[in-house]
């Protein structure tokens, strides 16, 4: 089962490569005139494409693009900066790769405890209110919790920055600090998903047979609810948490541009207005790649999870 999981991962990566290349080509707007400038004469803008590559046939341009990924891992030029594309993404992903662990961390925490507690108190004050919660964390989108975060914690209280990033080998602790705000903005919304699914998850597992002869024998209630309901719903908790990892990720192009973080979701938003071909399917192809491993994870794990098909797979 592993090994053809990762050999269907494979097509499905070219297949991303193949989409994003020629879906990005049908943004209105060229790079020459967005490099030179829209008063630029015909025969520079003409020049300045044939020195870019843009005036060969498109599946000419795919081809030197994707054979050039394979073979030397090299994703080309910037129209714009002229540096390698491959070092700024080595430098900006390592930026958003913290950012989304540091939001995926705290959802996880905040939200599986909170879902097991709502449907341990199913119908009870503490499931109410853990219920209302989670509805407003959903509909609210990130930026907005950004937006409110920037002007309470950053501008009224100043207990963190507005915006920036201070890498962890400087700061340790203005670090956490800069990375704060925009953690807490793209994990909210997760943890509304994640605790909803939590809770649903253990109330069937709850009502299962086994753990209703578990009460009749007199197992705790403790016991029963994170040694046995736990385990029993972790499937669906561990699906969902594998896709919203994936949205996470994706999210960053939104929080990263409004708190100014150096991550590769504030990279795309300036290839798009620059309209930079080249940067723009580095960026998205690494999104879609980060999706894909994570469902492949999300995959892996339900082997460790259930035996039956650990038995399945061998």
């Amino acid at each position: 089962m592993i090994v053809r999981r990762l050999l269907v991962t494979i097509p499905m990566l070219f297949g991303a490569a193949v989409i994003v290349f020629f879906v990005l080509r049908l943004i209105p707007g060229d790079p020459a005139t967005a490099i030179l400038g829209s008063h630029s004469s015909p025969a520079l803008v003409a020049q300045v494409r044939a020195d870019l590559g843009l005036n060969k046939p498109i599946y000419v341009q795919f081809g030197d693009w994707i054979s050039r990924i394979l073979l030397h891992g090299n994703f080309g030029q910037d129209y714009i900066t002229s540096q390698s594309i491959s070092s700024e993404m080595a430098s900006r992903l390592p930026v958003t790769l913290e950012l989304c662990a540091l939001a995926f961390a705290g959802s996880v925490i905040i939200a599986i405890p909170a879902g097991v507690v709502a449907a341990a108190h199913r119908g009870g004050w503490a499931d109410r209110i853990i219920q209302f919660v989670s509805v407003v964390t959903i509909a609210i989108p990130d930026f907005v919790f950004g937006i409110l975060g920037i002007l309470l914690f950053a501008l009224v209280l100043k207990l963190v920055p507005s915006s920036g990033f201070i890498p962890f080998s400087v700061s340790p602790w203005e670090n956490i600090q800069s990375l704060a705000l925009p953690a807490i903005a793209l994990a909210l919304g997760f943890a509304g998903v994640l605790a909803r699914v939590t809770r649903s998850a253990m109330i069937e597992a709850l009502q299962a047979d086994n753990i209703v002869f578990a009460r009749a024998v007199g197992i705790q209630p403790r016991s029963i609810v994170y040694r046995h309901a736990l385990r029993s719903a972790a499937i669906p908790i561990v699906t969902v948490a594998g896709m919203q990892a994936g949205y996470i990720l994706g999210s960053t192009v939104v929080i990263e541009t409004l708190f100014v973080v150096p991550g590769i979701g504030q990279e795309v938003v300036q290839a798009m207005l620059n309209r930079d071909y080249t940067v723009m399917q580095a960026c998205v192809l690494i999104f879609v790649t980060g999706f894909i491993l994570m469902n492949l994870l999300t995959d892996l794990l339900y082997l460790v999870l259930n035996p039956k098909l650990r038995r399945a797979a061998t």
